[in-house]
Formats: C-alpha cells, structure tokens, sequence
C-alpha cells in the first residue's frame, strides 16, 4: 500500500494503538497472538466518539485497537465541547 505522494504507508502494529503509538492492551490482539482465549477485552464495551475514529488514517482501521487513554481523552473532550 502507497501514500499519494508515492511514499509507502508506515506500518500498523496491532498491538499499539494507532492513535498514540502505546500498547493498546487488547484482548483480541493477545488472542490472537498467542492463541490463547482471552476474557472479553475492554474495548468490546468502550464508546469511541465519531471523531476519533474518524481522525484515523485509512490505512489503520480495523487493524489495530485505540489505547483505554486516547478513548478516554476524546471522550472528555467531546463532554468539555459546547
């Protein structure tokens, strides 16, 4: 996959949150990892705001979870919006 300026696409981790680079914690990510069944992760019950998502480049979603603290953080924000 190519950015339009010719230059690659960084790559995704799907264990680091595409938001802020740390590890995401996620369940399904370990899952799937280690192959070992891993309770429901947290993100399964998380609200994520429309426009942290869509802040996401193209390239990145559904492949990696967002961090508890970049969900969080936005959520704040969108409370502390008039």
């Amino acid at each position: 996959m190519s950015a339009t300026n010719g230059q690659p696409l960084p790559a995704i981790d799907p264990a680091r949150c595409p938001v802020c680079g740390q590890l995401n914690r996620c369940a399904m990510e370990v899952a799937r990892e280690t192959g070992v069944a891993q309770p429901p992760c947290w993100c399964m019950g998380a609200n994520f705001t429309p426009e942290l998502l869509g802040a996401l480049p193209q390239h990145a979603r559904n492949v990696a979870c967002i961090c508890a603290d970049c969900s969080a953080k936005a959520l704040a924000a969108k409370e502390n919006t008039p």
